[in-house]
């Protein structure tokens, strides 16, 4: 009793969940796939009909093509920071739950390092990663801290909750190691590892604009020291009163979003469903 005690406290502390659910009806996919989408594009559009002042500047010379660029680059090092992330977070989250003596160290560590906000570093990271002249390094980094927790503390609540009973049957079975890794735990925190990337790359999004804006935290910084990137873009449009360019590089960062909803989490979120634990 004193063990299933425990764990019930670690995973009501450590065990953030947050139950995301794909559109099954056909009004939730009415709204999710058209009608969300469509009142953003209109919102924008109404932005920069009726409040021409947003747009006082004449328009540089960009494409859409040099935003749709742009905004696959930012992906990119979204995509690198997620992965590395991932790849730190499994043995942290599997060392912090299968050891005792790193769970009461690690446990309470992750919470702090997970309240330290990410753009306090931010100026320390650049200045070590400029002086390698690794700016894209830098952006990626900061990129990969806050996505880290995120995935870390969904995965520990994932496998907090794997029932005894198949850790017992994998025991029994002789299944151990790489196996036991791949039979047992990463069905049993896939849903968790959903939830977890999903909030990870919405939390990526939100630092883009941060992340690729280097000049600003560079002694002397000019903003060619910026990342070709669609962050980089909100924040010289948003300076330069480029209204045009704004809502194009908004609306092509929601596309993209959208698409990557529908194609990739969505679709994640339904195949999780088969190795929830009820």
């Amino acid at each position: 009793m004193r063990e299933i005690s425990r764990d019930h406290k670690h995973v009501k502390n450590y065990h953030r969940r947050f139950l995301l659910s794909y559109p099954a009806t056909p009004i939730q996919k009415f709204y999710t796939f058209l009608l969300a989408p469509l009142i953003i594009v209109l919102a924008m559009y109404f932005v920069f009909r009726f409040f021409p002042a947003l747009n006082s500047n004449q328009p540089e010379n960009f494409s859409l093509g040099d935003i749709v660029e742009a905004s696959f680059a930012t992906f990119g090092r979204l995509f690198i920071a997620y992965v590395l992330a991932v790849i730190i977070a499994f043995p942290l989250a599997i060392l912090a739950v299968y050891n005792r003596f790193f769970e009461a160290i690690l446990l309470p560590v992750f919470d702090i390092l997970e309240s330290i906000p990410v753009l306090a570093l931010f100026p320390i990271v650049i200045l070590l990663f400029v002086r390698f002249g690794m700016l894209n390094g830098a952006a990626i980094f900061i990129l990969f801290l806050s996505m880290l927790w995120n995935i870390v503390f969904t995965l520990v609540g994932g496998l907090k909750i794997i029932p005894k009973d198949i850790t017992y049957a994998a025991k029994v079975f002789g299944i151990t190691k790489l196996s036991y890794f791949k039979k047992v735990i990463l069905p049993g925190v896939f849903p968790e590892l959903v939830t977890g990337s999903i909030l990870a790359f919405a939390q990526g999004w939100n630092l883009t604009i941060v992340a690729e804006a280097i000049h600003t935290y560079i002694p002397g910084g000019v903003e060619s020291n910026d990342l070709f990137g669609i962050g980089s873009f909100l924040v010289h449009a948003s300076s330069s009163g480029n209204g045009t360019l704004f809502i194009y590089s908004v609306l092509v960062m929601v596309v993209l979003i959208a698409i990557m909803n529908l194609f990739v989490w969505q679709k994640l979120l339904h195949k999780a469903e088969r190795f929830r634990f009820e």
